[in-house]
C-alpha cells in the first residue's frame, strides 16, 4: 500500500521552455539553540505540491478537466476517481497565489512510484501540467520561474550554499531530458534518481529494523576527460558502485547491474556491515577487474569469501574519478572505526554510510571501535562540508543535511544529559541507565541501546563529566545475562545473528568493567568499586 502527493507543474506558455513555477520550501523548525541555528540550509526550490486525498463520501461533479490520453501509460498506475484531484489542485494553486481560472487547460504529466526505502508505505507522485492563461504571469513572494537548464546548472554546477532545486523537478522533469546517458537501470528495479547521476537502488538486506532494504548507490555518468592534472586520483573508473549489501536471495538482480554497467569499475564499502557487503561475491565473480576501495580496518573485517582480491586503501581526502566526475572519499569513524563517506563533488551531495539513517538514529557499533567522540567529530566534518543533500544508506535521501545533523547532534547530548542524571539519581549498572534513559522507548531497543550508552559513558568520561560517586559494579555480569534471557523469553523472532552479536557486546562489556577498576585513580568512571 502506498500513499500518494499531487505535484504542479505550472507553465508560463505552451509553445516554449520558458520557466516553470517553483515554490520556495519550508524548512524544518528552529533548534532555538545557538549552536545549532548557526547552520543554516540553503534555500531549496521544488514543484509545489501536497497530499493527494481518497475521495470520501458521495462525488460531486468535477469542475475542472484534465486531459489523459488513451494511450498515456501512467494513466494506468492510478485510478483517478478514487482521489480528491480537484481538492489538491485547489489547495496548491492557493499556495501559489493563483486560482482554478487562471489555468486553460490541464493534462496528466506523469506519476512516478517511489521505490521502497522504509520505513513505512512509498510516497508515489502524480504530476499534472498546466499552463497559464496568457499575461497572467505575476508571482507571489516565495514563487519563481526557473527553465530546465538553469535549475540543470544548479544541480550540477553545485556552489556550496546556493541555491537548491528539490527531488520533484528532477524525478519529474529533468531526468526525463536525460535519458540519453549510455546506462540505463535494469527494467525490473525500482530505482530513484537524485540528484541528477546519483541512483539510489534499494535491495533487501539484513538490515535492523524499522528498516529492510540497503541503498545500492551508482554512478555510471558519460564518459569525460578524466585528469586535468589538478587532481592526483587514487582511482579512476567508468562506473562506480556503492555498499552493495543485498540478501543472496537478490544476488541475480544485482548481478544485472553490474553486468550491464562498464568493466572498469569502483566498488566503495563504507564499513564492513553484512547488510553493506553481502554482494562483494556477486561483484568478484562477475567482474574480477572491479577495484574495491575500503578503510584498512573495514577490510580486516571483510571475510575472503566476500572479497579475496587486492583492494586499494583510503583513509580520507582521496579522490576518485568516475567518467569524469570527481568524488572525495570523507573518513567519518562513529559508527565503526573503519567507517567512510563520499563526497560527490560536482552535486555536492554526501554519502554517509550508516552515520545518519532516513529515521530515527543508528547504533555505534561497540564491538567494531564504535566511538561517541568520534561520531560528534565525524557530524562536525559533515557540517562543514555544508552538503545539498545527504544520502544515507537505509532510508530516503535528505533534502535539510545541516538540520538533521544538528538535529542528532542534539539529540546525543540529550541522551548524555539524562544519563547524567539516572547517574546522578542512583543509577548503578548499565541496565539501570538504560531502563531509567530509555524508558519512553520500546524496550525491544534496549539491548543495542545498551551499546550507545556504554559509548556516551566513555565520552563523558573522557571529558570528566562523570560525578565523583561511589557506585559498585553491582553484579554487573549478572544484570548482562538477564538481558540475554529475557531478550530470548521475549523476542524469539529476533535474528540468531543478531543475538550472537549482543552476546559479543556483553563479553566486552565485561572486559570494559576490568579495564574501568584499574583506571579508577586516572579518570572519574561508572562502574568502579
Amino acid at each position: 500500500m502506498a500513499s500518494y502527493n499531487l505535484a504542479l507543474i505550472l507553465k508560463k506558455d505552451s509553445q516554449n521552455d520558458d520557466g516553470f513555477l517553483l515554490i520556495k520550501q519550508t524548512p524544518p523548525p528552529r533548534f532555538n539553540d545557538k549552536e545549532y541555528d548557526a547552520y543554516v540550509d540553503s534555500d531549496l526550490w521544488d514543484l509545489p505540491f501536497t497530499k493527494l486525498n481518497v475521495n470520501e463520501g458521495e462525488k460531486s461533479e468535477p469542475t475542472i478537466s484534465i486531459e489523459v490520453s488513451d494511450s498515456c501509460s501512467e494513466s494506468k498506475k492510478i485510478n483517478f476517481s478514487e482521489f480528491d484531484i480537484e481538492s489538491a489542485l485547489n489547495q496548491i494553486l492557493g499556495q501559489v497565489g493563483f486560482g482554478v481560472r487562471d489555468v486553460g487547460e490541464w493534462r496528466l504529466w506523469k506519476c512516478e512510484e517511489e521505490p521502497e526505502f522504509g520505513p513505512g508505505f512509498p510516497v508515489h507522485t502524480v504530476y499534472i501540467m498546466g499552463t497559464l492563461l496568457d499575461g497572467i504571469h505575476n508571482l507571489q513572494e516565495g514563487c519563481k520561474w526557473m527553465s530546465a537548464q538553469s535549475c540543470l546548472n544548479l544541480l550540477v554546477e553545485v556552489k556550496p550554499s546556493s541555491d537548491r532545486v528539490g527531488p520533484l523537478v528532477v524525478v519529474g522533469l529533468l531526468n526525463d531530458l536525460l535519458q540519453s546517458r549510455g546506462w540505463k537501470v535494469p527494467p525490473t528495479l525500482h530505482y530513484q534518481e537524485y540528484p541528477p547521476g546519483v541512483i539510489l537502488v534499494p535491495m533487501q538486506s539484513r538490515t535492523a529494523k524499522p528498516f529492510l532494504t540497503t541503498n545500492l548507490v551508482v554512478f555510471a555518468p558519460e564518459s569525460a576527460s578524466d585528469d586535468d592534472g589538478k587532481y592526483k586520483f587514487v582511482a579512476h573508473g567508468e562506473a562506480l558502485i556503492v555498499d552493495p549489501g543485498c540478501k543472496h536471495q537478490f544476488h541475480k538482480e544485482l548481478l544485472k547491474v553490474v553486468a550491464s554497467l562498464p568493466r572498469k569499475l569502483i566498488v566503495f564499502v563504507t564499513h564492513h556491515h553484512p547488510d553493506h557487503v553481502d554482494g562483494l561475491s556477486v561483484i568478484q565473480k562477475c567482474n574480477p577487474d572491479a577495484t574495491l576501495l575500503a578503510h584498512e580496518k573495514t577490510m580486516s573485517r571483510i571475510r575472503k569469501d566476500d572479497w579475496s582480491l587486492g583492494y586499494t586503501s583510503v583513509s580520507g581526502g582521496e579522490d576518485i574519478c568516475v567518467g569524469g566526475q570527481r568524488l572525495t572519499v570523507v573518513f567519518a569513524p562513529g559508527h565503526t572505526d573503519g567507517h567512510a563517506g563520499l563526497l560527490h563533488v560536482s552535486t555536492n551531495s554526501l554519502i554517509v554510510g550508516d552515520h545518519c539513517v532516513g529515521q530515527g538514529s543508528a547504533i555505534l557499533d561497540i564491538t567494531s571501535g564504535g566511538n561517541m567522540t568520534e561520531y560528534f567529530q565525524s557530524t562536525y566534518k559533515f557540517l562543514d562540508l555544508s552538503p545539498h543533500a545527504l544520502i544515507p544508506m537505509h532510508g530516503r535521501v535528505n533534502l535539510w543535511p545541516k538540520h538533521m545533523l544538528c538535529g542528532y547532534l542534539k539529540n546525543r547530548r540529550s541522551r548524555e544529559a539524562s544519563i547524567l542524571k539516572a547517574i546522578e539519581n542512583g543509577a548503578q549498572t548499565l541496565f539501570d541507565i538504560v531502563a531509567n534513559v530509555y524508558a519512553d522507548v520500546d524496550c525491544r531497543f534496549w539491548i543495542p541501546a545498551s551499546s550507545n550508552v556504554r559509548l556516551h559513558v566513555d565520552h563523558l568520561a573522557e571529558q570528566k563529566k562523570l560525578p565523583k560517586v561511589n557506585l559498585a559494579v553491582d553484579s554487573f555480569h549478572s544484570y548482562m545475562w538477564m538481558l540475554v534471557f529475557w531478550k530470548f523469553d521475549h523476542f524469539s523472532n529476533c535474528d540468531v545473528l543478531c543475538s550472537l552479536r549482543f552476546l559479543c557486546i556483553f563479553v566486552d562489556y565485561f572486559y570494559f568493567i576490568l579495564i574501568r577498576k584499574r583506571m579508577v585513580r586516572h579518570t572519574n568512571s561508572l562502574f568502579y568499586d
